[in-house]
C-alpha cells in the first residue's frame, strides 16, 4: 500500500463496465446488477430517487479544482429511469445543468433540494416536463477552499427536518436572522431554508449520514472513524449556562478494513478506512434478517469495497464492528463512494470508477488546484457507474452451506420487546411490502404506506403528508399510532411515522384531546422504538403527562427511551422527585461507566448539570 505515485499513474487502465461487474465480489446469496454507466451517465457524485421510485444523480466535471462562477458549471443533475423492467436504466432526463460541484441532493416541496457550496439550492419543476424551471438559493455560508470539505449526505428526518454533513471546510452565514459559524459535524434545516442547526461536532472531514428505524443519528468520517453515533445534540448543552458538547470521537471496534487486492493507494490510515463514505443503515426487509436496522454501509474508495458494519447497543450508546464486505472488487478503479437503500430494497452503490481518489494532501512534484485538491491529468472525468446489489434468496445460501437468518434479530434499540409479543393481526405484523410509486397517490395511499417494510417509502409517504398540509388524515394516523403490536425485531414503525406525521401537521400543538391522549398512551407502547419517539414530541402542559415521561427514566427502562425522556424533562426547583430520581440515574451512570466501561457513554447528560447544581431555570430551546 503506497502512495499515488507517478509511474503507477503513466500505466493506469480503467475497463468496460461489463467487464467490471465480474470483477465485483459479494457475500453468498447476492448477485450485483449494474443499473447505468458511461455514456449514458456522466461521473455521478451523489444519488437519491424520487416518490416515484426514479433514480437521480448529480454528475460532476468540475470536481474537484474548477469549481465555476453560478450558471456556468459543468455539471448536471439527471434522472435515470427503468422503463421497461429489464433491471437497467433506459431512459436519462436532464433535470438540471450549468451546476458546479453539486455534493448531494433531497426531495422536498415539490422539487429538489441541493447541496452546491457556497449555496443550498432548491430546484423545482413546474410544468411536469421533468426539468428545473426554477431555482433558488434557500440560504449561503458553505466555503469552497476545499471541494472535499463541505456539505454532503441530505436525508429526511423523521422529525421533518433536513440533516445533513459538512467537513472541515465550514460553514459562516446567516439564516433565518440568525448567525451561525461551524465546520466538521451534523447539521439539520427547515425545507424551506428558514432555520438552521449545527448539531455536534465529528473528528474530521466527513462524508456520512444514516438514521436507524427509531430515528437515531449515525453517521461516519474520512480518517480513521468510520461509524458514529450522535448520542445528544448541542442544543441540550448550550441550554446550560457554561457548558458545550465535546467532539465525538466514534464508535467502531476498528479502523480495519479488508481489501480483496493489493493494488491499494493510501497516503495516511494505511491498512483502514482513510475516505470513508456515507453510513446508510439497512432500513428494509429484502435482505436477511441479521441486516435489519442493524447494519450500516460504509464505502471506502481506496480499499475498492463497500464495508458492513454491524451495530449494537451499549447502554445508551452504540458499538459497531466491521464485519464482512458487502462487496468488494479487485478492480483497481473501481471506487464506491456512497452505499444508499433504493426503493427495491436493495443497496445501490456508486462507483465513482477512477484510479486517482486522493484529493490532498499535494505529492511532491504536483501542484494544489484552487479546490484544495492535487492536480494530475489522470484524475477521471468520464466513467461513473451505478450498481445495486440484488439478494436472491436463501435458497442459494444454504446451497453453499451458510446458516439462515436468525428470527430473533433484534433491533438496535428494541430491548424493550420480545418476540412473544408480536400481535400476529396488528399493523406492525401486516406490512406493505411493495410500493412501486407515490405520483399522485390518493392520502388513503400515502397513510398506508407508512406501514411500508421500506423506510424509503415510509419517509416519502410521511413528507408528502405532512407538505399536503391537511389534518382530514389525523383519524388515521390515530388509527396507527393506538396499534400496539410489534414486529420480528419489535419495531411498530407505522407508530413512529404516524407520529411524526401528526407532528409536521401541527395536530400535536393543537391539544385535541384525543391526539395528546393517544401520544400519551405511546409513551408506554411496547416498543422502545415508539416510545421513544412518542415522548419526543408529548406535549408537557400537564402535570400527568410530565408523570408519564418521568416514569420512563426508570433504570429497567430501555437506555433510549431513558435518554429521551431526559431531554425532554424541564428542571425545575420545585420538582425534586425528578432531580432525585436522574441523580441516581447519573450517579449509577458515572458508576458503571468506572468499573464497567460505558453504560452511557460520555460526555455526562447536561440535564445532570442543572439537577446538581439548581443554577437557574433552563432557557426555552427548540425540542422539536
Amino acid at each position: 500500500m503506497g502512495t499515488n505515485g507517478r509511474s503507477d499513474q503513466e500505466n493506469a487502465e480503467g475497463i468496460v463496465p461489463t467487464e467490471s461487474l465480474k470483477h465485483l465480489v459479494t457475500p453468498v446469496g447476492f448477485e450485483s446488477h449494474l443499473f447505468a454507466a458511461e455514456p449514458e451517465i456522466g461521473k455521478p457524485i451523489c444519488l437519491n430517487w424520487d416518490e416515484r421510485g426514479r433514480l437521480w444523480i448529480a454528475e460532476t466535471v468540475d470536481y474537484p479544482n474548477e469549481i465555476k462562477s453560478p450558471g456556468q458549471g459543468r455539471d448536471r443533475i439527471r434522472i435515470c429511469e427503468d422503463t421497461d423492467g429489464d433491471g437497467q436504466a433506459d431512459k436519462f432526463t436532464l433535470f438540471a445543468e450549468n451546476l458546479s460541484i453539486p455534493t448531494s441532493l433531497t426531495f422536498a416541496r415539490g422539487g429538489v433540494i441541493v447541496t452546491q457550496a457556497p449555496h443550498m439550492l432548491f430546484l423545482k419543476d413546474t410544468n411536469g416536463d421533468d426539468v428545473a424551471d426554477e431555482r433558488q438559493i434557500l440560504f449561503t455560508g458553505w466555503a469552497t477552499d476545499d471541494t472535499h470539505a463541505g456539505p454532503s449526505n441530505l436525508r429526511y428526518g423523521l422529525d421533518n427536518w433536513i440533516y445533513g454533513m459538512v467537513g472541515y471546510a465550514g460553514f459562516r452565514g446567516t439564516v433565518g436572522g440568525e448567525q451561525h459559524s461551524f465546520r466538521t459535524g451534523f447539521f439539520r434545516f427547515r425545507p424551506d431554508g428558514s432555520k438552521l442547526e449545527f448539531l455536534r461536532n465529528t473528528n474530521n472531514n466527513s462524508w456520512g449520514v444514516g438514521f436507524s428505524e427509531e430515528g437515531i443519528l449515525f453517521g461516519s468520517t474520512a480518517n480513521g472513524n468510520p461509524s458514529e453515533y450522535l448520542p445528544i445534540p448541542n442544543r441540550y448543552y448550550e441550554a446550560v449556562r457554561g457548558w458545550s458538547s465535546t467532539v465525538l470521537t466514534g464508535i467502531a471496534e476498528s479502523n480495519k478494513f479488508e481489501p480483496i487486492t493489493d493494488k491499494v493507494r493510501q497516503v495516511d490510515h494505511h491498512g483502514g478506512f482513510t475516505a470513508g463514505a456515507g453510513h446508510a443503515l439497512y432500513t428494509a426487509r429484502t435482505y436477511p434478517a441479521e441486516y435489519w436496522n442493524k447494519t450500516a454501509f460504509v464505502a471506502e474508495p481506496t480499499g475498492h469495497l463497500v464495508a458492513t458494519f454491524v451495530i449494537r447497543p451499549e447502554g445508551a450508546g452504540f458499538r459497531s464492528r466491521n464485519a464482512w464486505n458487502l462487496v468488494a472488487s479487485d478492480d483497481e478503479w473501481t471506487s464506491p463512494i456512497a452505499a444508499e437503500v433504493g426503493p427495491d430494497g436493495s443497496v445501490w452503490f456508486i462507483d465513482w470508477y477512477n484510479f486517482i481518489v486522493q484529493h490532498n494532501p499535494t505529492p511532491a512534484g504536483f501542484k494544489t488546484g484552487k479546490g484544495n485538491a492535487y492536480e494530475t491529468d489522470a484524475r477521471d472525468k468520464t466513467h461513473g457507474r451505478i450498481y445495486k446489489l440484488v439478494w436472491n434468496g436463501d435458497a442459494k445460501r444454504q446451497a453453499h452451506g451458510a446458516s439462515a437468518p436468525s428470527s430473533e434479530s433484534k433491533s438496535i434499540a428494541a430491548n424493550g420487546a420480545a418476540p412473544d409479543k408480536i400481535a400476529a393481526a396488528g399493523l406492525a405484523s401486516s406490512r406493505l411490502s411493495r410500493v412501486d410509486t407515490l405520483k399522485d397517490a390518493t392520502p388513503a395511499t400515502l397513510v398506508a404506506t407508512l406501514n411500508s417494510d421500506n423506510m424509503f417509502w415510509r419517509l416519502h409517504a410521511q413528507r408528502l403528508l405532512v407538505e399536503r398540509g391537511n389534518k382530514d388524515v389525523v383519524p388515521a394516523l390515530l388509527a396507527l399510532v393506538n396499534d400496539t403490536s410489534v414486529d420480528e425485531i419489535g419495531l411498530n414503525t407505522a407508530a413512529i411515522h404516524a407520529l411524526w406525521t401528526l407532528q409536521g401537521l401541527g395536530a400535536v400543538d393543537s391539544a385535541d384531546p384525543a391526539t395528546v391522549a393517544a401520544i400519551a398512551k405511546a409513551c408506554a407502547h411496547p416498543s422502545a422504538g415508539v416510545r421513544r419517539n412518542a415522548i419526543a414530541i408529548l406535549p408537557l402542559a400537564n402535570d400527568a403527562n410530565r408523570t408519564l415521561v418521568e416514569a420512563r427514566l426508570d433504570p429497567k427502562e430501555d437506555p433510549q427511551v431513558r435518554l429521551a425522556a431526559s431531554w425532554r424533562l424541564p428542571m425545575r426547583r420545585s420538582r425534586c422527585g425528578i432531580a432525585r430520581r436522574e441523580c441516581s440515574i447519573v450517579s449509577h451512570r458515572m458508576w458503571q461507566s468506572r468499573t464497567a466501561g460505558s453504560w452511557m457513554p460520555p460526555p455526562p447528560l447536561p440535564h445532570a448539570h442543572r439537577l446538581i447544581f439548581w443554577l437557574r431555570p433552563p432557557i426555552a430551546i427548540n425540542r422539536n
